[in-house]
């Protein structure tokens, strides 16, 4: 096991999860509660995540919806590391965590039902990070999103579904990616920081081999005018309860 930098240890969904993350570098933010929030799973189904990070998405995922399997995929070995313990102290011993650069030199069988990404935002050419660890997470390479979506294309089973959470800047990328990919049905779904401004989180979500037309969902206001989460957010980032509309 390799050696940890220092964490801090919370929680995710108002307590349900207890949750650890590193006290410097990258730190986990609302997406992948929302992604995790919007995937299709029933209990029996596999998942993966790819570019999993300490296992917020997985731990909100099976918090959720009981009886999944899953495997999260993470470049950096010890934010690998840090997944593994943050399943086990929540009991979820059925998920493991591959150290590796998806798809690179992966051999996953084509057997998930669903597959989930939260994928670096900030372009290639951005400012370098001071911390390897947040440079890695929020650095997005030329073809990462290509990448991802052709290696979801190859383990998922048909009619498997793919989410991505992004900045609405990546969208269009995403949905070229799908389409190229053997994706369809694709379903865009914004998040409103408040009422009447920009969405700047949206996800995209997508089943492989189906040919259904493209759809905009309402979308998710996630604030009040003076801030508070609203109602249905809180239930979302507190309850595990699943995005409105889907």
């Amino acid at each position: 096991m390799p050696s940890l930098p220092a964490t801090t240890r919370g929680t995710l969904l108002r307590g349900r999860l207890c949750y650890s993350q590193f006290a410097q570098g990258y730190r986990t933010g609302l997406e992948p509660v929302l992604m995790a929030a919007a995937i299709p799973a029933k209990p029996g189904q596999n998942i993966l995540e790819i570019g999993c990070g300490a296992g917020a998405g997985l731990l909100c995922l099976f918090q959720r919806v009981a009886g999944l399997s899953g495997t999260g995929v993470e470049q950096d070995s010890a934010t690998a590391e840090l997944a593994r313990l943050n399943l086990h102290a929540n009991g979820q011993h059925n998920t493991r965590i591959l150290n590796a650069s998806f798809p690179d030199g992966l051999d996953l069988p084509d057997s998930f039902d669903h597959c989930m990404a939260n994928p670096p935002w900030h372009p290639g050419n951005s400012s370098a990070s001071p911390t390897p660890r947040r440079d890695l997470a929020r650095r997005l390479g030329p073809q990462t999103l290509n990448l991802w979506v052709r290696g979801s294309a190859a383990v998922l089973r048909h009619k498997g579904s793919l989410t991505l959470a992004l900045p609405a800047a990546l969208a269009d990328q995403a949905m070229m990616a799908m389409l190229t990919a053997g994706f369809g049905g694709i379903m865009l779904y914004p998040f409103w920081p408040k009422a009447g401004r920009e969405a700047r989180i949206v996800l995209v979500q997508a089943r492989l081999g189906v040919r259904s037309p493209s759809r905009v969902m309402p979308g998710l206001v996630l604030h009040e005018a003076d801030g508070a989460f609203t109602t249905i957010t809180r239930s979302v980032l507190e309850d595990a309860m699943p995005l409105p509309e889907l």
